[in-house]
């Protein structure tokens, strides 16, 4: 189907300063990936359109380009043409094809997302969940490379299995999808080596 001509003038506006913002958000999210569970602050002026938190369009603003299909879920679907304008992505129909998978709704079960190969595991999918909110010390238990002894995190809308479908991930290393939470402008990551108990 062939992609509609974009109305720029009723497009929200991305970053103030693309470069330097950016890497701002960039150095953020290899932190929180290099210590799973840890929260930082996307502190950036952004007002993304609903529904996107602003963390969430700050980690596609940074990470997303031409390259790298963006898959969204039926919740996230309103935010297209912002992603398509500001980050040049293409909008994937089959999760599998994505590189990005924004999901504003529920979370949905991970195996429909590419889950990479052997040789190459970085060609799996990296997926945004929108949370309900953020807190540190909260009722899931991390433990794996970039943790101490455990840490744990409060998630607000994981699904009550998620648990049980993180391990099936986790078992499948070097394999799997990696997971960035977001809550306003908050996020944490979960790297497909760090496991999940509640």
């Amino acid at each position: 189907m062939p992609t509609q001509p974009l109305d720029a003038s009723r497009i929200a506006p991305g970053f103030a300063d693309p470069v330097l913002d950016a890497q701002s958000v960039f150095r953020g999210v290899l932190a929180a990936m290099a210590r799973p569970g840890a929260i930082a602050e996307i502190d950036i002026a952004l007002e993304p359109p609903a529904p996107l938190n602003a963390a969430t369009a700050a980690v596609c603003l940074a990470l997303a380009d031409f390259d790298t299909p963006v898959w969204l879920d039926a919740a996230a679907a309103p935010a297209a043409d912002f992603l398509r304008f500001h980050c040049g992505c293409p909008i994937a129909d089959d999760p599998a094809e994505a590189r990005f998978a924004v999901i504003a709704g529920a979370l949905p079960a991970l195996p429909p997302f590419a889950q990479g190969s052997d040789e190459y595991p970085d060609t799996s999918t990296t997926l945004l969940f929108q949370a309900g909110g953020l807190r540190p010390d909260g009722g899931w238990s991390l433990a794996g490379p970039g943790i101490a002894q455990t840490a744990r995190i409060g998630i607000d809308g994981l699904p009550a299995d998620f648990a049980m479908a993180w391990r099936r991930n986790n078992a499948l290393f070097p394999r799997g999808v990696d997971l960035v939470i977001t809550a306003d402008r908050r996020l944490c990551c979960l790297p497909r080596t760090t496991t999940v108990r509640s």
